[in-house]
Parts: C-alpha cells; structure tokens; sequence
C-alpha cells in the first residue's frame, strides 16, 4: 500500500503502527500531510490490550473513518467494580463505549490508512534515528519530522535521549480470550489483594479477560484461580486466542517532544491500564501531534500531551493507591456502590463526557475523604 508521494519527501516518518501510530497517520493525511510508517512486524498485529475504547476515543474513531462489522465489536454501557464484599456500577452519562479486539481495530486502521494514501511500509523495522530521518534495514527514510508511536519498551524514546528512569511501579498484564456470549453489557473490574481482572465483551460471541498484577511475573491462570466466580463463570469455554502479556507497564518519558522527534501513545509515557484510557488517549494525542504538525510547529502538542495525560494519570494514581491498600479500595467501592450519582459523575469525567468541574464539589470531598480515611 505504498502512496504517490516518494518516502524521502514525508512530513511525517512515524515508527511503529500501533493505533496511535496509525491514527496519526490518518489524522495527518486528513489534514494534507505525507505521512510514512514503518512497522517491523506485518499484519495481522495483536498485543496485550484491554480492548474497551472509552466514549471519546469512540468519537475520535468516527472521525477517523473507522467502522467494524456488528459479530467484531460490542457497546459497553459502563463500569462496574466488584469485590469480595460489594459490586458497584454506573453508565456513561452520554454515549456508550466500544469494546473491539485488538487485532480488528488494528485491521480497520490499517484498511483505513491505506485507503488515504499513507504510506504503509510493513517489514520494514527502524534501526536509528538519524539527522534527516530514520534508517530502517532498507535504508534512509527522510521526513521533516519522526513520531515514535513504538509502544511501552519505545525504542525511539531512548534514540531521542527521551526515556526516563524507571517507575516505581511493577505491574504486569496479560490477556485471553474465550468463545463465549457476553454475560454483561459493562467492563468488570474484579479486584483481589494485588491483582485486577478486567472482562470485556469483545463482540456477539467473545469475552476479553485481561489480568493485572503487581510484583513479579505469572501465567494467567496463575492469577485467574484467584477469582474463583470468574473462573467458574469461565469453566468449559474454549479459548478464543493465546495468551499476550506485557510489562513493566509503568513507563516513563522526559518529554513527548524533543526538536524533530515526537512521541505518541505508549511511547509518550505509560502509568498502568487500570482505568482502560490507553486507546482513547492515544486517539486523542494522535489527533493534537497531527494538528501541531500541519500547524508547523511541534510545541503546542508537547503542551496538549502534558495536559491530556493530566487527568487520566491523576485517576489512574487514585485506582493504583486503591489496589496496593486493601482498605481505600473497599471503602471506595462500598461509597460507589451507595452512590451511583457520584460514580456516574466519576465515569463522566474519566470518559470526556463531563469537565472536572463535573465532578462537584461534594463529590471531590468524598473522595478525598475516602482517600484520607483509607491511608490512616
């Protein structure tokens, strides 16, 4: 799928074509950019994801052109968090999620790239950077400016002088799938002491189960038997997929900007996949890089990554405080499950449907509240 406009004369060398990666190129060509991606491995791609797309990474989905067949996606209506002492749920105030695997949403990605033009270079893995591009086993792809959209281990993070030193937080992830009716139309959070399991319903007939734990590294029926409902719930149904893990998730960037070199998604910077933001934010910095870039000028995008990530990191901090304090999270749940409002609040604000403000000035007193009561 290679365009009209030869490589050397790209806007954008993007390395990597995960969503991100190839939402920026998307977004760029929308806005009469030549973009090229280079991507080592050829499709079909699949990596460990939680597979559920909050509503306005949904809407950043319709902007992209992207539709999936009805039997390869399903509407999620919310969130609900269960524990072994109570369950808490609400629903979006405002259009529903969109849960899809990974490797259809990469499929409609790259169909829809290739139907804008963009130079889709599969096979073709990024060696270095280098002062008018990048080199690639094939040899120099030129471009005004290089966007890193290489996932969490972002190699083009460490070329660029980009990487930070390690987080403190050792979180591992991994997923299945199984070949079985949805039981729920909301994302379940099933917590237990150190570890999260997270079920999707992935489409008319499968059921995404991603495990999340901290400390050191394990199988994922290792972790499954620590959920023995679930694992009941899922006893008899065939798995749908192997198994993909990641890890350490907690990754961490300078910058997302550093004189030609941009980053985006993963690359960016990564705290943990508790509150299932990955997808839309990655949509959503894809969107401003691709404006910045037409604009002529990268800065405004390092300033519009800082603050998109603001809030889904201050969340994400909050949900990570809950799972390493048994008692915060059973506070937690116990006030949501009373207080459904406030969770729809809490969903409405994560989800880009309500301002911060949105939250409320009650409803931030209890949670700081939960959160003083929970640490003493």
């Amino acid at each position: 799928m290679a365009g009209a406009e030869r490589a050397e004369d790209a806007d954008l060398v993007i390395v990597g074509a995960g969503p991100a990666g190839l939402a920026t190129a998307i977004f760029a060509a929308q806005r009469g950019l030549r973009p090229v991606v280079l991507e080592g491995s050829r499709p079909p791609l699949d990596k460990a994801c939680g597979e559920g797309v909050l509503p306005q990474g949904v809407a950043l989905l319709d902007e992209l052109g992207i539709r999936f067949e009805a039997r390869a996606s399903a509407a999620f209506l919310g969130i609900r968090f269960l524990d072994d002492r109570a369950a808490a749920e609400a629903d979006f105030p405002g259009p529903p999620g969109l849960a899809v695997r990974r490797i259809h949403l990469s499929e409609a990605l790259i169909h829809r790239a290739g139907q804008m033009g963009v130079d889709l270079r599969f096979g073709t893995g990024a060696r270095r950077l280098a002062a008018e591009g990048v080199e690639t086993a094939h040899g120099l792809v030129r471009g005004r400016w290089v966007v890193g959209a290489d996932g969490l281990h972002s190699r083009v993070r460490r070329w660029a002088g980009l990487a930070a030193p390690p987080g403190p937080y050792r979180r591992f992830g991994v997923r299945r799938h199984y070949a079985l009716r949805p039981w729920a139309q909301h994302v379940e959070v099933h917590w237990t002491a150190g570890c999260e399991a997270y079920v999707t319903p992935a489409g008319s007939d499968c059921v995404g189960v991603a495990m999340l734990w901290s400390g050191g590294k394990g199988s994922f029926d290792d972790h499954l038997a620590r959920f023995p409902e679930l694992r009941e719930r899922l006893s008899g149904a065939p798995a749908a997929s192997p198994d993909r893990g990641a890890g350490p998730l907690h990754q961490r960037a300078q910058s997302a900007v550093r004189g030609r070199v941009a980053l985006v998604g993963d690359a960016a910077g990564y705290l943990d996949a508790l509150t299932g933001e990955g997808i839309a934010l990655g949509l959503r910095e894809a969107r401003a890089l691709a404006e910045a870039a037409a604009a002529g000028d990268l800065q405004p995008y390092r300033r519009a990554q800082r603050r998109l990530a603001r809030l889904p990191e201050l969340l994400t901090r909050l949900l990570l405080a809950a799972e390493r304090r048994p008692r915060l999270r059973r506070r937690l749940i116990a006030a949501l499950a009373r207080d459904r409002p406030l969770f729809t609040r809490l969903l409405g604000v994560h989800s880009g449907a309500l301002p911060p403000r949105g939250l409320g000035l009650p409803g931030a007193l209890r949670l700081a509240s939960l959160w003083l009561g929970g640490r003493a």
